[in-house]
């Protein structure tokens, strides 16, 4: 069953930037789009790159390796989804406390 962990402060990411964390045994990348937050795993399923390093455009985060894009609320991949997506994480929000989701959203 998923637990929520406190991650970060909620003004520890700023408005269009991300973050990594370990929850467990998983880096999972925390990114701010508009002040709605948003967890994916953090590693590009192409080559490893870390995508809290990346560029994000909107709800879109772009590995900084070889530009592989993803959407931060889906997971999908963007040029082929259903292809290669990467695990979504629950995020919850309470005061000033970012906390994630121990397991992925099936």
């Amino acid at each position: 069953m998923s637990r929520f962990v406190a991650v970060a402060a909620t003004t520890d990411i700023p408005p269009g930037g991300g973050k990594a964390f370990v929850v467990g045994d998983r880096e999972i990348g925390v990114f701010n789009v508009g002040g709605t937050f948003y967890a994916i795993d953090n590693t590009c399923p192409h080559q490893g790159g870390p995508l809290a390093e990346g560029w994000i455009e909107g709800c879109v985060v772009t590995c900084p390796w070889h530009s592989w894009s993803f959407d931060v609320r889906t997971g999908e991949l963007i040029a082929m989804p259903g292809l290669s997506s990467v695990d979504v994480f629950d995020v919850q929000v309470d005061g000033a406390t970012l906390s994630v989701a121990s397991e992925p959203r099936r």
